[in-house]
């Protein structure tokens, strides 16, 4: 039944894109020529909400979310831990104006890099060092006074539950020059999506809003207590999820 079940959700995240994709193609080419970006935001909505309803109906996969309503109001930029595909759409339904951080090769999709373009998603280049994190700033700076969210994964890919890696530059320049507030997210979603599988499980995902970090850390006290924070509450989602105890925190690395 799995193997059915994830077949048939496959089918349909490629039909629908492939569909969506080009009947709004239209919208598209508008807003193109108006430099608009939320009727695009709006198609994407409705993007993400095929998804999420046919991973309900087909794989039986929920979702929920946890401490959302603590989240400061105005300007601010989300890290979040990244497990999954699944990930990426429940932003779009929590938020207002999501606009992610990610790497600059996914503009060159057929057409969902398009949309990714015109959405205004920030696109670094890897290859770029220092130039790249200067522009990533300007880009995410500019999005911010839009009145745009920012999401960012600071582990730059997807990850096992489970695993960690080290948290890249980016999200500590953005804390530090951008000068608004960061808030830590915690996800499970790799349980029943694994990052690189077919096969997805049915169960609930649990999206979890922390303490936002206020401006004015120290670089190395602010990328300390975030990793801290998201990898502790990720593993502890994961255990819950699994049906294990949740293991007991991890006292906050030193920043010096």
């Amino acid at each position: 039944m799995t193997v059915l079940r994830s077949l048939a959700f496959n089918v349909f995240y490629v039909l629908w894109t492939l569909v969506l994709g080009t009947v709004a193609l239209p919208i598209l080419g508008v807003c193109l020529a108006t430099g608009r970006r939320m009727p695009v935001q709006r198609v994407a909505r409705v993007w993400v909400g095929g998804f999420l309803v046919a991973a309900h109906r087909l794989i039986g996969l929920s979702w929920t979310t946890r401490g959302l309503e603590a989240v400061p109001q105005g300007p601010v930029i989300f890290a979040a831990k990244h497990q999954s595909a699944y990930d990426t759409f429940l932003f779009h339904r929590l938020l207002n104006d999501p606009v992610y951080v990610l790497k600059k090769e996914l503009l060159a999709l057929p057409l969902v890099g398009w949309y990714f373009r015109v959405t205004g998603m920030i696109a670094v280049d890897r290859e770029a060092g220092a130039s790249a994190l200067k522009a990533m700033v300007r880009d995410a700076r500019a999005a911010l006074d839009q009145g745009s969210q920012i999401v960012i994964f600071p582990e730059g890919t997807r990850v096992a539950p489970g695993d960690e890696r080290p948290y890249h530059p980016g999200v500590a320049a953005l804390y530090s020059q951008l000068g608004v507030p960061v808030v830590p997210v915690a996800i499970n979603s790799g349980v029943f999506w694994p990052r690189n599988g077919f096969f997805k499980r049915p169960g609930q995902v649990v999206i979890e809003f922390l303490p936002a970090l206020e401006p004015g850390m120290p670089r190395k006290a602010f990328l300390a207590t975030l990793h801290a924070r998201i990898e502790e509450r990720s593993r502890a989602l994961v255990a819950e999820a699994e049906g294990r105890p949740v293991p007991p925190a991890s006292p906050v690395p030193a920043s010096d």
